[in-house]
């Protein structure tokens, strides 16, 4: 031995051959800045093959172990220090390994051994390690900084080491052993449903443990996946004590409300929304004015009145950040007294509003506008469908009386009718798009389950209030800018040049030119127009919307690339977003000659929370609709369905089913008897030895393979291509294709005039 070693004698102890001990090596690394293996070797002076191999095994390990790092070729390896430390949250993979995902830079790929320590959500500190074969930067935690959640909803299991409780995906990979005094506490049997929390967490040899507090075997499958799902994306379900005291204090508006507001109750203003909405944010009323101009007032629920800046109430909603809809059910920002009660502008009662009166010219253009606080009351809750029966058939038997039977009301709806029409042609010349895209809901039988789901349709009467509510936005978000109020403006940036060169090679499936970069709403529009009544126009449009930004809320307004604004804001829905309410603070203040109010928070910081806690509640939503949709076609696996190719990947094709609306994976081996190469700027999978072609828009049969619960994944087996989309027939569909018509033509001149 060459080396000068404290841990000399333990190394001896433990291996035949000894090497330097990690200790030793770090040491050396330290002192030397980096080093390779060989130059290592050459330091310690070993010469011995063993030795060296040995030598090269341990620095493996140590890289694998986080202490030390490795780079270049020949690997150089230095020491770790607190530099190399790196914060980020843990995301967990159903298959059991995940990543600490990091804000500035590629993510950490944890192994399942890595991932014994934590959640899905916990916050960590962890290092960089080595990059495995497939170019990911392998990681090892250090520690973990905060644990996202402490409650859990899974099902209780037991096997040879006792009693647990099996959690389901993201952290399908952490059960919770409980005790059996605790089971039978609880008294609760093999396979129910129930809530635990964590007593103490997991480590690199044990499991967690925990408590079972709750057995939840009365809810049907609907409510504990959604019971489990706030759990895991940490959506507050429950509102503090002193937040409910605040809002049951409130009683119905009385005069002293009224005082310093314009009076507006003998205005017919009227709501209207969906069949099932239960909170209604916004009325509005119509009017022509001389020479053909029209005056539009849009009156939201004066939510600011009640939900006061620093208070329990707001303290809440600011955590909330946004309503959270899921089939079924919602979790409101606010609490119900107030959603539903107060703040909702309920027909036949009076309700504070804050107001946005707009004058428009003949030609859509916004002339005026003023904001003011005030007080209605609403003349007809009036749902989508009735107005859409209204414009149909104006003397249609079905339609309320309180719409056809109210002259006033009526004379509002016509005019709300032609101001739409025009704001529609307003809309169209400003390029704002408008994508053929299938939005659906969920209708639920008795016992909870899925008994349909349905596209939703929009009529006159959604755009209409679409349009009023755009209408109010722009108009806040100009005022805020005009006297630089302290608000968040809702952002949507311009497609990056990645996106928009993909879209440019996509484009010319249909011979249309699109910018590699900078693209206009116009060049959009182009594709939009150019392929809205093809039979594959969703999936088209779908690939073009993929291609857009993220909106977000921030304190700069950089206006709406999508709906084609300079400037933009959220002033609409108070009731269920809070950018919506601190904008009508900042409004009310300013109209009223009040200060503007002094919040806890930053303007960055809240920009940052309601822009995270509206992608929280999207995830959610769609994490609920996903896991209901995988859980009903559990019950049709072997059946039979058609669909459109609406994703082509390298791995597969995604499949619509055309009648459930519901998406499954084709994988690419099952695709059919040939070898396919994907295509990324057509969009294609493309067989190399019989030239069979897939891509988007593509009609196909295929049957129903399984189901898997844990990644939420339908397997689909395809059975037959049904219809090539136009933009993918291959010259043996177009023969196909002619042949069929020289033959229909044939058919037909000698056919007699039989049905």
């Amino acid at each position: 031995m060459s080396w000068n070693d404290p841990n000399a004698s333990s190394e001896a102890q433990k291996y035949e051959n000894p090497i330097p001990s990690r200790e030793l090596i770090l040491q050396t690394i330290a002192e030397h800045g980096e080093a390779t293996h060989q130059q290592l070797a050459q330091i310690f002076k070993i010469e011995d093959p063993e030795q060296f191999d040995a030598l090269g095994n341990r620095l493996k390990a140590m890289a694998r172990d986080g202490q030390v790092n490795r780079e270049g070729r020949p690997y150089r390896f230095r020491a770790v220090t607190q530099q190399d430390v790196v914060t980020g949250t843990v995301s967990a993979h159903p298959k059991g390994f995940g990543f600490v995902v990091l804000e500035d830079m590629p993510d950490l790929f944890l192994h399942e051994k890595q991932m014994r320590w934590v959640f899905n959500g916990d916050m960590v500190n962890a290092v960089g390690t080595t990059t495995d074969n497939r170019g990911r930067t392998e990681g090892r935690i250090v520690d973990v900084t905060e644990r996202h959640q402490n409650q859990f909803i899974g099902t209780l299991a037991r096997d040879e080491d006792g009693y647990c409780v099996e959690l389901s995906s993201p952290n399908n990979h952490q059960p919770i052993t409980v005790t059996d005094d605790n089971v039978q506490a609880v008294s609760a049997k093999l396979g129910d449903p129930v809530k635990v929390d964590v007593i103490d967490w997991p480590n690199q040899h044990e499991f967690a443990t925990g408590k079972i507090t709750e057995v939840l075997n009365d809810d049907n499958d609907r409510e504990l996946i959604i019971e489990t799902t706030l759990l895991n994306y940490d959506i507050p379900s429950e509102f503090s004590a002193a937040a409910l005291k605040q809002a049951n204090d409130y009683r119905e508006p009385s005069k002293k409300d009224f005082k310093g507001r314009t009076d507006l109750r003998d205005l017919p203003l009227i709501t209207i929304d969906g069949e099932d909405a239960r909170d209604f944010d916004d009325a509005v009323f119509a009017e022509k004015r001389s020479g053909g101009n029209y005056r539009v007032l849009v009156a939201i629920a004066d939510v600011s009145h009640y939900v006061t800046p620093n208070s329990p109430l707001d303290q809440d909603a600011y955590e909330r950040g946004t309503s959270v809809y899921f089939p079924h059910r919602v979790i409101p920002m606010l609490p119900e007294v107030l959603s539903n009660g107060l703040c909702s502008l309920n027909p036949s009662v009076d309700r504070l509003c804050m107001v946005a009166d707009i004058k428009i010219s003949r030609a859509g253009k916004v002339t005026g506008y003023e904001f003011y606080p005030g007080v209605m009351h609403s003349q007809a809750r009036l749902t989508y469908n009735q107005v859409n029966d209204y414009f149909a058939n104006p003397k249609d038997k079905s339609v309320p009386e309180s719409l056809t039977g109210n002259k006033d009301v009526k004379k509002s709806v016509d005019t709300l009718h032609q101001l739409y029409e025009l704001l529609i042609k307003k809309r169209e010349d400003r390029h704002a798009m408008e994508f053929e895209t299938v939005e659906t809901y969920i209708k639920f039988n008795e016992e909870g389950g899925i008994a349909d789901i349905l596209p939703r349709t929009r009529g006159d009467a959604h755009k209409l209030i679409e349009e009023c509510m755009l209408l109010a936005n722009t108009c806040a978000a100009n005022f805020a800018l005009k006297h630089e109020l302290p608000v968040l403006y809702r952002n949507h940036d311009k497609p990056d040049s990645e996106k928009s060169m993909r879209i440019h090679e996509y484009a010319k499936n249909f011979g249309l030119s699109f910018p590699e970069e900078n693209p206009t709403q116009a060049d959009y529009q182009r594709i939009i127009d150019a392929t809205k009544d093809r039979p594959d126009a969703i999936s088209i449009h779908s690939m073009l919307l993929r291609s857009m930004m993220q909106a977000n809320y921030a304190p700069d307004n950089i206006g709406h690339f999508g709906l084609a604004y300079d400037e933009y804001s959220h002033f609409t829905s108070p009731i269920r977003r809070y950018p919506d309410l601190m904008l009508h603070r900042a409004i009310k203040a300013k109209v009223t000659n009040s200060k503007q109010p002094v919040m806890d928070f930053s303007l960055d910081e809240a920009g940052t929370q309601t822009s995270d806690t509206e992608r929280r509640a999207e995830k959610a939503s769609r994490f609920v609709e996903s896991w209901l949709k995988c859980h009903y076609m559990k019950d049709h696996v072997g059946e039979e369905f058609n669909g459109v190719v609406t994703t082509v990947t390298n791995f597969g094709l995604f499949v619509t089913l055309t009648d459930l609306y519901i998406d499954g994976l084709v994988h690419i081996s099952n695709v059919g008897d040939d070898f396919f190469v994907y295509d990324e700027n057509q969009q294609q999978l493309i067989g190399k030895d019989k030239g069979t072609l897939f891509g988007l828009g593509d009609l196909v049969k295929v049957q129903v393979a399984g189901v898997n619960m844990d990644l939420l994944q339908i397997d689909f087996d395809l059975k037959a291509k049904l219809q090539a989309s136009q933009m993918n027939q291959t010259k043996k569909d177009q023969t196909k294709k002619s042949s069929a018509k020289k033959n229909s033509g044939r058919s037909n001149k000698g056919s007699s005039k039989k049905s």
